[in-house]
């Protein structure tokens, strides 16, 4: 006796193969609760701790902290430190990315590959490199003693130093962007007559915006944050070398507790403005594809 097969619901059919995709209640509430405790343990706790000791005697004690001679020269060489480094990134950035993905030439790959260099070496290496050119007994430190230039235990070091550790960001941001998106609206902007330049601004930057701006921004929270490299070519000297992660680091090293949270707290403010303008530049770039 033969019998039919009974011929199978669509919608029921695409409803199991959900169901079989779906995980469990206990799985997907068990992953969020993970996810969460970690970041209040290792995220939200250190943040809420860093405030606390910070205003541990008071806000008095926390503004005379931040009003200090030492202070405020650590926060005016850091804030220079990201004046001068940032925009310079950006520039090499766009260039690199441009060159990159543009053009074909002998040791291209070498150069994605040298790009990607400091994310590879320690920070402490960087700088002890800066130290053996430019350091009184480095490859440069004969020259640099007879011209009375001085860049190692100064604010040239220091920039040289960041300058190393941050120039990845902006171009490891655009570099996959541009290889994305081809270079047809280009081609057609030439060929209506735009010039190089006209193409660029008109056409280039506008597409590339947003990722411009979110290499920028964590290049620039970089370069206010580093401590490896830039401790090693300092010198440590108060009121002249010291950047504001090192300040803190003299401070907490000297039981100024409230000195140094008081500094670590406009390093945990950065970072929070950081993650904020990040989010908002992501759900730009989501909104407008």
């Amino acid at each position: 006796m033969s019998t039919t097969a009974q011929p199978i619901n669509p919608g029921k059919l695409v409803e199991r193969q959900q169901l079989a995709l779906q995980d469990p209640d206990w799985v997907r509430w068990s992953l969020i609760v993970i996810a969460l405790s970690f970041i209040g343990l290792f995220i939200c706790l250190p943040l809420g701790l860093v405030i606390f000791k910070a205003l541990s005697k008071g806000i008095e004690a926390y503004w005379e902290a931040l009003s200090q001679p030492d202070t405020l020269a650590a926060i005016r060489l850091t804030a220079l430190t990201a004046v001068v480094t940032v925009p310079l990134n950006t520039v090499f950035g766009v260039s690199a990315a441009w060159a990159i993905t543009r053009f074909d030439f002998k040791g291209k790959s070498l150069l994605t590959t040298l790009i990607d260099l400091p994310f590879s070496v320690s920070p402490v290496i960087s700088g002890l490199i800066f130290v053996l050119l430019f350091g009184a007994e480095g490859w440069f430190g004969d020259w640099l003693i007879e011209h009375d230039v001085k860049i190692i235990f100064a604010a040239p070091g220091i920039i040289l130093a960041t300058l190393f550790i941050t120039f990845p960001f902006v171009a490891r941001q655009l570099i996959p962007l541009m290889q994305e998106m081809g270079n047809q609206e280009e081609e057609a902007a030439l060929s209506l007559g735009a010039s190089g330049w006209k193409m660029f601004w008109s056409v280039t930057i506008p597409n590339i915006k947003w990722a411009l701006l979110y290499g920028v921004l964590l290049c620039n929270a970089r370069a206010m944050g580093e401590f490896g490299a830039v401790s090693v070519v300092s010198g440590h000297i108060r009121g002249l070398t010291n950047t504001l992660p090192l300040h803190v680091e003299v401070n907490y090293n000297e039981y100024n507790i409230v000195g140094a949270f008081a500094g670590a707290s406009i390093l945990a403010a950065l970072a929070i403005v950081t993650l904020i303008l990040k989010t908002a530049l992501e759900w730009k770039s989501e909104s407008e594809r």
